[in-house]
């Protein structure tokens, strides 16, 4: 008889506590499934007071995370903890120095201190398994790592944050603005009190620097990605998306170029025909373009604690069967430097959104600085607010512009834009929106 996988886990929250259920209730499948049971010996918490609903009699309390990684008696120590530093990096580090395997949910701390945990999973000849850090349920990981090992992959890029697509959704379906929608995300416990790290865009970058070291074999680098939030985005963009046969959407995209891997985060423009379009409200969509195969696309529930644990015991499973797959799909003297890629070299197309005066020349002057950096048009679409009437007080209206380009540089469309600003032909700022094609 094989011995069972004892674990030990650090963090009871709401994904602790689903883990320690999920073990209990499907021990009979995950014992036939791993060829040897999985029992849950020793945990940590903050309190150890605190009600979970889960039974814990025969599960030993250890005092801190760092006592239960160095534990004689476990042999996979599963963090739960969250955050990039103490007491979760401490507790990590000791548990795979000590030969011991690990299982994590932690973006974070993975995203800044990847590279130096999965030298000392292969030092000590540990596992280190982290489904969970991105996408929750959707199996993306494994899928990059595993199932695509004799796959070149071009792109991968994809919905990573369910705040984000929920106040998008939000805005698009109702027309609320975006602060409305943020309003009613938190209310609903979908955002933080402080929502800064969803919607600016750095959870979604986290996740992508993660996404980009298994898809391209480069060094997990955050820095190295190029970030945006969803605050600037109002109604009338997503009105103007819809009437263009686009929707908006917080992509991470990290793809292949001629000048190196490029990571980037922000709003962005798919055509309403793709995959991930479809993709409303919290849910999370993750799509690979692979060489020699058509997109690949995973759809599911991006958070929350059931499909958090459920990746998390999915890893303690492959644990149990003796798996060890290097942590970012080649050994680590394999992984490549990676460095931020400039924006201002992107080339695509670009959604321009202008409040252009409404006096002689000032279309003129602004197709003349287009023209300029080379920029060729794909549609244009001028909106007269009241239907192109005569405002009652006899005072010209500044008149929504909508440009499509086709394929340009950034750095074209910043100079064309400060040049149509210097004319004062327009009110405000521009807005920019990039256009992801298929």
């Amino acid at each position: 008889m094989v011995a069972p996988l004892k674990v030990g886990i650090a963090g009871l929250g709401t994904v602790g506590a689903e883990v320690v259920r999920l073990i209990e209730t499907q021990a009979r499948v995950l014992a036939g499934r791993s060829g040897r049971g999985i029992r849950v010996v020793a945990v940590t918490a903050r309190s150890k007071a605190k009600k979970r609903g889960i039974d814990l009699r025969g599960v030993e309390w250890v005092k801190d995370p760092l006592a239960l990684a160095t534990h004689p008696g476990i042999d996979c120590f599963v963090e739960l903890m969250g955050g990039a530093g103490d007491p979760a990096l401490s507790a990590v580090e000791a548990a795979l120095s000590a030969g011991k395997s690990v299982v994590t949910a932690n973006k974070a701390l993975l995203a800044k201190h990847g590279l130096k945990l999965a030298k000392a999973a292969e030092k000590h000849s540990g596992a280190l398994n982290y489904e969970a850090a991105v996408g929750a349920a959707i199996p993306v990981i494994k899928t990059l790592r595993e199932g695509l090992a004799g796959t070149g992959i071009n792109r991968v890029y994809g919905i990573l944050n369910g705040t984000c697509n929920y106040i998008l959704t939000r805005m698009e379906q109702e027309g609320l603005s975006f602060a409305e929608c943020l309003a009613d995300a938190q209310r609903l416990g979908y955002a933080e009190a402080n929502p800064s790290f969803d919607v600016d865009g750095h959870d979604t970058a986290q996740k992508l620097a993660i996404l980009a070291s298994l898809a391209f074999g480069t060094k997990v680098a955050q820095s190295a990605v190029y970030v945006e939030g969803i605050s600037s985005i109002a109604p009338e963009d997503l009105r103007a998306a819809a009437d263009l046969g686009y929707r908006v959407k917080l992509l991470g995209v990290a793809v292949r170029t001629a000048k190196g891997i490029e990571q980037r985060v922000h709003p962005t423009m798919v055509p309403k025909s793709s995959s991930i379009a479809q993709v409303m409200g919290v849910t999370n969509a993750v799509t690979i373009d692979g060489e020699g195969i058509p997109p690949i696309t995973l759809v599911g529930p991006g958070a929350g604690g059931a499909a958090t644990a459920s990746a998390v015991v999915a890893d303690i499973a492959d644990v149990a069967r003796g798996i060890r797959a290097n942590p970012f799909g080649r050994p680590i003297s394999h992984l490549r430097d990676t460095k931020k890629a400039p924006m201002e070299r992107h080339e695509g197309g670009y959604y321009i959104r202008l409040l252009a005066r409404d006096f002689p020349g000032t279309a003129a002057a602004i197709a003349t600085r287009l023209a300029e950096q080379k920029i060729s048009i794909e549609s244009i679409v001028q909106r007269h607010p009241n239907g192109g009437a005569a405002p009652a007080d006899g005072k010209a209206v500044p008149v929504p512009v909508i440009l499509i380009t086709y394929a340009t540089h950034e750095d074209a469309v910043r100079r064309a834009l400060a040049a149509v600003q210097k004319d004062k032909v327009i009110s405000g700022r521009p807005q920019v929106i990039r256009i992801e094609k298929n």
